[in-house]
């Protein structure tokens, strides 16, 4: 019988309940994301103060009971009785959706948050929260809680624990938000420091002359750690972090490049401003081959780029393109280069201040806004032309031109190579044949490849296999380091172009997601170090060439177990040296334990068992979370530069275990999950 839908079946959830009974539509995920994404939406109300000229310090803090605070020293939020809903501006903020002061222009030219829920959202989902306002020379403080109903017996979201009342007076101005994440609500409530460090490091970078300073509580108190010139302070050390760098964005890009060779000391800066959108960019170029833009719209990373992104691209190729030709190295009967051209070895950073900006997405990855891309090519069309006119930049012009156009001609032998490539493996593809043990499924949504070091393992692999969605591709030797090599030397590596057929997408500027055939891609790579070497290779591969099936979720690390513990007939397996100490935990006999130097000592039977059964398998999904720390990580470890590797090793390492070399493996692979 089915069961009647009528206005009694209409939910009406009051304040603040509808976040707490579907979180993620509002902070992205319950977990540790959404966890974060909570203190930024403190974070960028306080930032947000400071963009708007109120404020020049942000203070955050994680403390020992497992709150956070944020405090400014703007104006202070408003205090005074609302005139229309009879209550103080502060608790209205906190209480009500879609209520803040971010809706017109008039208190906030430019923000991130422009919805109103960020602060009434963070208090919906804590367990406390409490406000301390600095204003007028009185400090005014306010209360909330999440707490059971005596009458319902539900949990009442955020509701007023304390009306606002004088605490005191004060020559100080700004407010002070504290909260505590409701473990209730949440997976994990345990802010991550490093985490936390990086963003607010970022946003130091990208609000010019702003001191932000972060604390950590929960561990080890150490000296304050200034962090003006552009090297890397430690968010593990304890004690107090400092960012605040005169240079913005400038320094930012020298901050991205400090572990490669730069062309130039002094990257270019420049900035405009026309209709209402505000534009800064800096740019240095190094001697690598890829290129690195990274955007912002209001502080807020745009990963997927957007309108300004695309409006700076294209100027930039038509400025070059203009130069290129005054300057002779293009002929007239000769055809423009290619914006990648251009782009070769650029490190850039832009930031764009929008009014009213159109993300699309909920993660608000990619500026939807038309109009801006116009305004963004008028801006650094004539700020970048002014700029090469300049004499004392010529020389830096002629020398960025010189290097598209060697660029340009490598990217043409590549395109040959790639051609021929195609059309020898559309005739004959017998040499990947012999290599690839490909499946029978033809739905690339359910199909998997396996990526497994040398033909032993490949050998048990493909027998233990599920031949109907699992593929299988041996690697017969140590793929290329393609860090620091050009495109045509990648796609002359045999490993690496029998991957590329395998996979039926093509890479770089040709890279076509829809032709994926297997939409998991697992690396399978021995528990040692080169084991470890062999899976940054790979993943420095896909980051550098093929970096939408990361973003994408399509990249995954196959976890084979170190030791195999056998009770009789009983056998159990364990992955790191913890499980191991849980399984034979109180056990002084009684077992024996095989541990597996590489995937060649397991047999098919077991190679299923423990690392390809889908039911059985432990699977780490590559993901990027911060796509400037992954681009600073991928250079540290896999760069020409040694001395940057030796200090993460030492910095990471921990030399006390006895298998020291599986420690530094363990410790750079740690350090790629996390970027």
């Amino acid at each position: 019988m089915a069961k009647a839908y009528n206005a009694g079946s209409i939910q009406v959830l009051e304040g603040l309940d509808a976040v707490r009974m579907r979180p993620g539509m509002y902070i992205g995920s319950t977990g540790s994301r959404g966890l974060h994404h909570m203190l930024w939406e403190i974070v960028d109300n306080a930032i947000d103060e400071a963009m708007a000229g109120y404020a020049s310090q942000v203070d955050v803090v994680l403390h020992e009971d497992g709150s956070a605070s944020v405090r400014d020293n703007g104006r202070g939020l408003p205090v005074d009785i609302h005139p229309t809903m009879g209550i103080p501006g502060v608790e209205l903020i906190y209480t009500r959706l879609h209520a803040g002061g971010k809706f017109d222009n008039e208190n906030y030219a430019y923000s991130g948050g422009l919805h109103g829920v960020g602060g009434s959202v963070v208090n919906a989902l804590s367990r406390w929260m409490t406000v301390d306002v600095f204003h007028d020379f009185r400090q005014y403080q306010i209360a909330f809680e999440s707490a059971v109903d005596e009458e319902t017996g539900k949990i009442v979201s955020g509701r007023v624990a304390q009306k606002l009342k004088t605490v005191g007076n004060t020559t100080e101005r700004g407010s002070l938000i504290r909260f505590m994440p409701d473990d209730r609500v949440f997976e994990t409530v345990r802010f991550n420091g490093e985490t936390v460090s990086r963003r607010l490091r970022e946003l130091a970078y990208l609000n010019k002359g702003l001191t932000i300073t972060f604390e950590d509580e929960r561990v080890k108190q150490a000296e304050p750690a200034e962090d003006n010139d552009g090297e890397e302070a430690d968010a593990q050390s304890g004690g107090k972090q400092v960012y605040c760098y005169a240079g913005g964005i400038s320094d930012y890009v020298r901050y991205l490049n400090v572990d490669k060779t730069a062309l130039h000391e002094t990257p270019i800066y420049l900035e405009g401003a026309r209709e209402d959108v505000i534009f800064r960019f800096a740019i240095q170029y190094t001697d690598s081959y890829t290129e690195n833009v990274f955007s912002y719209v209001n502080n807020i990373p745009t990963g997927e780029g957007g309108s300004h992104e695309t409006g700076f691209k294209a100027a930039y190729t038509k400025v070059m393109n203009d130069f290129a030709r005054r300057l002779g190295a293009l002929k007239e009967k000769d055809a423009n280069l290619g914006g990648d051209d251009f782009r070769e070895g650029m490190t850039a950073v832009m930031i764009a201040m929008v009014k009213n900006p159109q993300f699309e997405g909920q993660t608000k990855g990619k500026l939807g806004n038309t109009e801006v891309r116009p305004v963004v090519e008028a801006i650094v069309g004539q700020q970048l032309t002014a700029f090469f006119e300049d004499l004392k930049n010529q020389e830096l012009c002629q020398q960025l031109i010189e290097k598209a156009v060697r660029a340009a001609k490598v990217r043409e032998a590549a395109r040959k190579a790639r051609d021929v490539a195609r059309t020898k493996n559309a005739l004959e593809a017998a040499p990947l044949v012999g290599k690839l043990a490909s499946c029978t499924g033809r739905k690339p949504e359910l199909n998997e490849l396996f990526i497994v070091e040398g033909d032993s393992a490949g050998g048990s692999a493909k027998q233990g296999r599920d031949r109907r969605f699992q593929a299988i591709l041996p690697l017969r030797g140590k793929p290329l380091n393609v860090e620091k090599k050009r495109l045509d030397q990648v796609l002359g590596n045999e490993e690496f172009r029998s991957l590329i057929t395998a996979l039926g997408t093509n890479i770089d500027e040709s890279f076509t997601l829809s032709s994926l055939k297997y939409h998991k891609v697992i690396i399978l790579s021995d528990a040692d170090q080169d084991g470890a070497h062999i899976r940054a290779i790979l993943l420095t591969f896909f980051y550098r060439y093929m970096k939408e099936l990361i973003t994408e979720g399509h990249v995954y690390i196959g976890m084979p177990p170190l030791y195999k513990v056998q009770r009789g007939n009983k056998i159990q397996y364990a992955y790191d040296d913890n499980e191991l100490r849980k399984l034979t935990k109180g056990s002084t006999k009684g077992y024996q334990l095989q541990r597996y130097k590489g995937l060649g000592e397991m047999n098919p039977e077991q190679l299923w068992a423990t690392t390809m059964d889908p039911a059985q398998r432990k699977l780490v999904q590559v993901t990027i979370e911060d796509a400037a720390q992954a681009e600073r990580l991928v250079t540290i470890l896999m760069g020409d530069k040694v001395d940057p590797r030796r200090e993460y090793i030492n910095q990471y390492t921990n030399f006390d275990r006895e298998d020291s070399f599986t420690a530094i493996a363990d410790s750079m692979e740690e350090g790629r999950r996390n970027a």
